[in-house]
């Protein structure tokens, strides 16, 4: 027997996969702008980095790269961040307090709350407040505010034209993984980062055009910002078959950093909120700390590239190890829980990195340069619950593929830890205590699979259209237990549905009178009715009834017209129920004897 014989009711013609149509086409056209803009601004970011840090730092105009790496700072430079932070409590204050934080829960909050709409001013604010806040010697990356900003310019590119909330969304998220791109080169590591932290959805629509702005992107680097991975690694790591288990536990490790980097990033904020001084000022204080940790040791301030490239070159030693651990995690924690702008990735490598270059010391195999490169990897995993963006963002970020599956194992023991010990990652935390509370898991949606065959009831109580008004108003004035619905289809001799019949009907007929003789089928209005068939979706089915907010609706045949079933909103909750029970409810085993 086929497939089509075991369920005659299956209407397939109509059914797709997925659900793309040309729009997609419309919407790739304007992820090609929109990688070009979101490479651009991420050039624009990083010259104003290099240029204010010029400026501040060592009083010269130039956007040439600097690094703090080495420099001999006076103690007059603890006020560089001070009056930096200053400077972005003011922008903050007066122009948008949307800059503040490290860019991806804002992008966040946009879609979800926002309707994907991003206001011109914070597409110039917050790449000026972030180059400020590093240039001045800000622990941050780059990432988190190029994703705001990339975000921001598609955002007003959508806004140009007639679009969806849902289509200015995923120009939205183009812009952001563009951005991401055009700074770290990893394009594919942009579209994971938007498939599992901003898209909320796997449709061909968001999808492609992501995927387009982030290849153009790609492309326009090397014209911007150079070729390469940016931090190189060619280790080819030799281990037993055990090695892996020692790639887990130094993800588990990574895992617990990052928990306890999130519980005193939010509790050093909750500190912040108790000082009886406007939010303003609370950078400036986040800055003093930046300042004296800079003076300390040079290393924690900036972006922190060339510390990266040092971890995997295996070229820090243990004390400076431990300095970079220890002093960039305290600044990094003050300065972000603040209210500053910048980015988490950048410094989460760096104090990850150090981590496992500190491991490195007892575990028998691989070079320093190979465990920190998994912690590095690892801590993204466990930070922003995404271990699939963590795994495949440490690999373009050196291009060696022969560390790819210890990656991948690391990150996903930290992912393992985190999601275990914290109810929220460090950016969904933030997004939580602005009173909105998101899910990162992606399940099928029941109604999605079923069809509406396999709910209705049949077969149907109904009312004959020879029925006249006269006897439905007695028969809905019968008492509760004799009445068992509150509306009932209406049918003709031949079973064909001619409309339904409420109590507000009968209600309705009683106020206004009614004509003696007149039947059921001359007063049903059957061009009215909300219908569905017995092969398409619940969820299809579902969404039209709360469109008409109709609690009952007759099931047709598609040729005939007959009624063959009846669902029902408690028929909808009884799915519900059903895919709970398959998820939580636990099955007796199978005994193999006996």
């Amino acid at each position: 027997m086929t497939a089509k014989e075991n369920h005659p009711l299956v209407h397939t013609d109509t059914l797709r996969d997925f659900s793309a149509d040309t729009r997609v086409l419309v919407l790739g056209a304007m992820a090609l702008v929109i990688g070009t803009m979101g490479a651009a601004s991420a050039w624009v970011l990083l010259k104003l980095i290099a240029l204010f840090t010029n400026i501040f730092y060592f009083q010269k105009l130039s956007t040439a790269p600097v690094s703090f790496v080495g420099l001999h700072l006076t103690a007059w430079t603890i006020a560089i961040p001070v009056v930096g932070s200053l400077i972005i409590g003011l922008m903050a204050r007066f122009g948008s307090e949307k800059i503040r934080g490290h860019g991806i829960p804002e992008a966040i909050e946009a879609i979800l709350i926002g309707r994907s709409r991003i206001e011109p001013k914070v597409a110039l604010l917050k790449p000026l407040s972030s180059a400020i806040s590093i240039g001045t010697g800000g622990p941050f990356g780059a990432e988190g505010p190029i994703i705001m900003t990339g975000g921001a310019l598609g955002s007003l590119f959508a806004q140009m034209f007639k679009l969806s909330s849902a289509e200015r969304k995923t120009l939205l998220v183009a812009g952001a993984a563009a951005g991401m791109t055009a700074v770290f080169d990893t394009p594919i590591a942009a579209v994971l980062l938007a498939v599992e932290l901003l898209l909320f959805e796997w449709k061909p629509r968001s999808f492609i055009p992501v995927g387009i702005a982030s290849v153009v992107a790609a492309a326009w680097r090397p014209f911007l910002l150079g070729a390469g991975p940016l931090f190189p690694y060619t280790g080819v790591p030799v281990m037993e078959w055990w090695g892996l288990a020692l790639c887990a536990a130094v993800g588990v490790t990574a895992g617990l950093q990052s928990a306890l980097m999130t519980v005193c990033l939010y509790g050093v904020e909750d500190l912040f909120r108790k000082l009886p001084i406007h939010w303003m000022w609370w950078p400036a204080l986040g800055g003093l700390v930046v300042g004296i940790g800079g003076y300390l040791d040079p290393a924690v301030l900036g972006v922190g590239y060339a510390n990266i490239r040092d971890l995997l070159n295996g070229t820090l030693d243990v004390h400076a190890a431990i300095s970079l651990l220890i002093g960039k995690s305290v600044v990094w924690i003050v300065a972000l829980s603040s209210g500053t702008s910048g980015g988490v990735l950048a410094p989460l490598l760096m104090m990850g990195g150090a981590l496992g270059s500190l491991e490195a010391h007892f575990l028998p195999f691989g070079d320093t340069g190979f465990w920190a490169l998994l912690g590095m990897a690892a801590i993204l995993g466990g930070t922003m619950r995404a271990p699939l963006t963590a795994t495949m963002f440490a690999f373009e970020l050196t291009d060696n593929i022969h560390v790819l599956p210890a990656l991948f194992i690391a990150s996903l023991a930290a992912f393992l830890a985190t999601v275990l010990l914290m109810r929220r990652s460090i950016l969904t935390e933030r997004i939580a205590r602005r009173g909105l509370h998101l899910t990162r898991e992606y399940t099928v949606d029941p109604f999605e699979i079923m069809r509406v065959a396999d709910i209705m009831a049949k077969p149907v109580d109904t009312l004959p259209t020879t029925m006249t008004v006269t006897d439905a108003v007695a028969f809905f004035s019968l008492d509760a237990v004799a009445l068992r619905h509150k509306s009932y289809p209406v049918i003709d001799a031949n079973g064909k549905l001619a409309g339904i019949v409420s109590r507000a009907d009968v209600f309705r007929w009683t106020r206004d009178g009614w004509d003696e003789g007149l039947t059921l089928g001359d007063a049903c209005d059957g061009g009215s009715l909300v219908t569905s068939y017995a092969d398409e979706l619940v969820g299809r089915l579902a969404d039209r009834m709360a469109e008409f907010d109709k609690g009952r609706v007759p099931v047709i045949d598609r040729a005939s017209g007959k009624l063959v079933g009846l669902v029902a909103r408690r028929d909808l909750l009884r799915v519900r129920a059903a895919a709970g029970r398959e998820e939580f409810e636990r099955e007796r085993p199978f005994k193999l004897f006996g």
